[in-house]
């Protein structure tokens, strides 16, 4: 029998080439979506730089060129958990996938409201369908993507970060005792520590109810195409390069495709973890092809494949294009510098060959900036969202951010 997977979000960035994968590796394959990014889209008035064909036209498309169908459920698993028990009832897969998350930082940094609707949807959401695989009785696999952005960044500088747990001494009255811990928390946005939250659900959906659950901390994610997103026009993957939702090296290689000054905030010095869409959705596929036994702890992979200063990056980026790198006030509460060493053991061991910053890669993505750049609004490019009410304030009399310093490079 075909292994049934759902995927939650299976219209999103990760989470349609996400599907498009499974779907062509033989899994059958349903996706829940309320198609809340592209509504998202609408308010901020800044389309992805890729033009995303309806889900119906995605979904034929990837039929006609497959012969596979893909179902989808037109729901909100933050507001209607009832829809959400009958959908997994019907279609009872042996795995899910949660993508269904508000996933950019910035975005809910940027209000009140957005902070309220962040916690919302992502923490409601996550606690409804923990729920709902306990009510349907059936023995369901839960796969996670979380973020690297839960352990923090530079806590313990230089101290490699173990994937998940953290292996501690507690003295008690007999003496010394042994144990894991999760890694202490140290969120840096509304968006993170929803992550948090949700790891101390698995903790306890895990503990009283016996679910398996695989939570995947991964990296900042790159690039735009997998093999499968590549096939056709309409199935093309989003490519988002505005200040909310844009990662930072797509940023920087679509800035470069256009002439656009790199954008650096502060220093430049803050290490983050990265991995590219393909691997994304390889590490997916092997999550699912390797659930944990039945009563065991929560899985935790760290899903990252090498870790970069944005200084470098910008450097790397302007070294291939010729493009300037600008240096502007960083709107985030966040050290000027920070190490990360990070522990990712766990899927090379399950034979994941990772995808590195090769230049014919990062050529790939600018020839996709380029084709496009008809659709770019520049205006969208730099920030808008500030940490503090005090950056707020500071930047209500200001017509864009401050530019602390200029390097042009050849």
């Amino acid at each position: 029998m075909t292994k049934r997977i759902l995927i939650l979000g299976g219209d999103g960035f990760c989470g349609w080439p996400t599907a498009l994968r499974l779907s062509g590796q033989g899994f059958e394959v349903a996706i829940v979506d309320n198609l809340s990014r592209r509504n998202i889209d609408n308010e901020l008035c800044c389309e992805s730089l890729t033009p995303i064909q309806t889900i119906g036209k995605r979904l034929q498309s990837w039929r006609d060129i497959s012969g596979r169908d893909v179902p989808f459920f037109n729901l909100d698993i933050a507001a209607q958990p009832q829809e959400l028990l009958a959908c997994i009832n019907q279609f009872k897969p042996a795995a899910i996938v949660h993508f269904a998350e508000q996933r950019a930082a910035p975005y809910s940094m940027k209000t009140a409201w957005h902070k309220r609707y962040t916690v919302d949807n992502n923490v409601s959401g996550t606690n409804n369908l923990l729920a709902a695989i306990v009510e349907s009785g059936l023995d369901i696999h839960l796969v996670h993507l979380g973020t690297m952005g839960v352990y923090g960044y530079g806590r313990v500088s230089g101290a490699a970060i173990p994937e998940g747990y953290l292996p501690v001494q507690i003295e008690t009255e007999s003496g010394w005792q042994k144990t894991d811990i999760l890694h202490p928390a140290d969120p840096g946005s509304i968006y993170h520590t929803t992550k948090t939250i949700d790891q101390l659900l698995f903790y306890f959906y895990n503990k009283n109810d016996g679910l398996r659950i695989t939570d995947l901390h991964q990296g900042v994610v790159w690039g735009t195409q997998t093999p499968e997103t590549a096939q056709h026009p309409d199935l093309i993957n989003r490519f988002d390069y505005d200040g909310d939702y844009g990662t930072v090296l797509n940023r920087f290689l679509m800035q470069s495709a256009i002439g656009h000054p790199l954008t650096v905030y502060g220093t430049g010095g803050q290490t983050r973890a990265f991995i590219h869409i393909r691997d994304t959705v390889r590490c997916i596929q092997l999550a699912v092809e390797n659930p944990p036994a039945a009563g065991e702890r929560v899985e935790i992979f760290n899903q990252v494949t090498e870790t970069w200063t944005v200084a470098e990056l910008a450097q790397k980026v302007a070294r291939i294009s010729g493009a300037q790198i600008r240096h502007y006030q960083n709107p985030r509460k966040e050290a000027t510098h920070n190490k990360l060493v990070v522990d990712r053991n766990k899927f090379m061991g399950l034979g994941l060959n990772p995808t590195t910053l090769d230049e014919g890669l990062l050529d790939e993505v600018v020839d996709i900036a380029r084709r496009y750049q008809d659709r770019c609004d520049v205006a969208r490019i730099l920030p808008s969202s500030r940490w503090t009410r005090q950056q707020s304030l500071d930047q209500q009399g200001e017509a864009a951010p401050v530019t602390v310093s200029n390097q042009a490079t050849g």
